[in-house]
């Protein structure tokens, strides 16, 4: 307990769970309420040290695991995640402000990447090649890194270091966690649970911290990779940063997701898609899509008309509430954040339909909620479209033909996910050929990839070559050795001052 009385967020170093030397510390606040919940204190670059060095000392006996034992380990993390989902699931809601249902859900996709890690013997089988030349064999073979370092975001609590550290544990690999200081102990929780399913002392480390935490995993030498989740612009600076420092860096960043309605969209369903998309976890998506683009006046009076009055009765509460769609943002200042952005998008001429400034819930007075807001007749000059804003807002952009649409989602600075809705198979396919963005759903709002494909965006969305989980994860998580053999049986060659060939 610290000295308020709250409890105080420990780190796990080495395999034990261990409270923090800092004196420097921050809040953790239930986001329905405003009450501070937790003490988060923020480790120093020594213990940030004392981490990496227990990563490194467990690598030499980690890695000479036999791929099927760490498979075994990761089935039984798989059963203990399944059988504590609800109680990941309120650990997440309580500091995050997500419904309960949504929290679930994020668990679920979690433990997708951890059942593809379950199968890790396969992935990491290589190649074999018999007389590539006169009694000479070859191979090839995917082997660890090291220390791996993630840092994670608060929007995906749980979610999103189960994306990182389940594969490259799988691969062989020690890792350090730098999880959000918004929402840290649903991370605890996990960690609990990864500790029982017979993991060594050292495998997995998480300490909690800010930027100094941040900045000892970029530059330590010990720390062979990383992998980061955020914002672009923190997500260019690790990236920069760590591969300055010769890692290997995969940061994945911003979104500005367009949803393109056709004429010949079935209307109910996509509006349903958008209020799915637009206001699920109150906006705080990568993926969410906060940018309609219907195609033809028609279109977009006919959207318009089913979007109001689903976005005037959302049902909106703390994650108590089971029968709330939408939670609170995460923290009063994101929220003043996100009240910004809609004041300047009244600012700059943008017709606000739905306004969620002003939205108060009895008994919540003081939680940090922002109410459903809908802007129509946005232009891609106007500051709500051209940079994220995070929160449940959605703008309606009018474009006049296909053509005019795409070249919005092709022009913009981010390409991280975009949907079309439509029946036309034709258009479907041109628009999943054409379009520059990574992820791309065909009457799907939200297509993030399933857990043996990966999940990476382009342009300024991710920075790096690999994006996260799957097959791509298993790539950023080892190296490649290529081994060549002779066992000449009384062939005696002379030497050879020519460039080697295999005739």
């Amino acid at each position: 307990m610290s000295k308020s009385g709250l409890a105080s967020i420990e780190n796990a170093i080495g395999g034990a769970r261990v409270v923090s030397r800092s004196t420097r510390t921050q809040g953790v606040f239930n986001p329905a309420t405003g009450e501070q919940t937790a003490v988060l204190p923020l480790s120093s670059a020594a213990e940030v040290a004392e981490a990496i060095a227990a990563a490194k000392a467990a690598f030499p006996a980690w890695r000479d695991t036999p791929p099927l034992k760490r498979a075994r380990m990761m089935f039984r993390f798989k059963e203990l995640l399944s059988a504590h989902a609800d109680d990941i699931a309120r650990a997440i809601s309580a500091e995050h402000g997500k419904t309960h249902d949504d929290a679930l859900g994020e668990v679920a996709r979690g433990i997708e990447v951890v059942e593809f890690a379950c199968g890790i013997p396969h992935l990491l089988k290589g190649e074999f090649a018999r007389n590539v030349g006169p009694a000479i064999d070859s191979y090839s073979d995917r082997q660890p890194l090291g220390v791996v370092a993630g840092i994670t975001p608060f929007n995906f609590p749980a979610m999103v270091p189960l994306w990182m550290y389940p594969i490259a544990v799988a691969c062989g690999n020690t890792f350090v966690l730098k999880p959000s200081e918004r929402d840290p102990s649903a991370v605890m929780v996990v960690y609990d649970l990864f500790r029982k399913s017979g993991f060594p002392d050292g495998v997995l480390n998480v300490v909690h911290g800010d930027k100094e935490a941040v900045d000892v995993l970029l530059t330590h030498p010990d720390v062979k990779a990383v992998s980061f989740v955020g914002s672009t612009p923190i997500a260019e600076y690790v990236y920069t940063t760590g591969t300055a420092h010769g890692k290997r860096v995969q940061a994945l960043g911003g979104a500005k997701n367009h949803m393109i309605v056709m004429p010949d969209a079935d209307m109910d369903q996509a509006a349903d898609a958008l209020m799915g998309a637009g206001y699920g976890s109150a906006g705080e998506r990568c993926m969410a899509i906060s940018v309609a683009v219907p195609i033809g006046e028609d279109t977009a009076d006919r959207l318009v008309e089913k979007l109001v009055p689903r976005v005037q009765a959302l049902k909106i509460g703390p994650a108590t509430d089971r029968e709330a769609e939408m939670g609170p943002l995460v923290t009063e200042a994101h929220m003043r954040k996100v009240l910004g952005y809609i004041d300047q998008g009244v600012k700059e001429g943008a017709e606000l339909l739905v306004d969620g400034r002003g939205f108060s819930l009895q008994g919540y007075e003081n939680g940090y909620f922002v109410g459903g807001t809908l802007f129509d007749r946005v232009t891609r000059d106007m500051t709500i479209y051209r940079e994220e804003i995070f929160g449940p807002v959605l703008s309606v952009v009018r474009a006049k033909g296909y053509e005019e649409a795409l070249s919005l989602i092709n022009e913009h600075e981010y390409g991280n996910g975009t949907a079309i809705f439509t029946r036309d198979g034709d258009a479907a396919r041109a628009f999943a050929d054409r379009i520059e963005v990574g992820m791309v759903g065909i009457n799907v709002p939200i297509p993030v990839p399933v857990a043996y494909f990966s999940f990476g965006g382009w342009k300024r969305s991710l920075f790096g070559d690999h994006s996260i989980y799957g097959a791509e994860g298993v790539r950023f998580n080892t190296r490649l050795k290529t081994v060549t053999t002779r066992w000449p049986a009384g062939i005696k060659d002379g030497a050879v001052y020519t460039f080697p060939n295999m005739e």
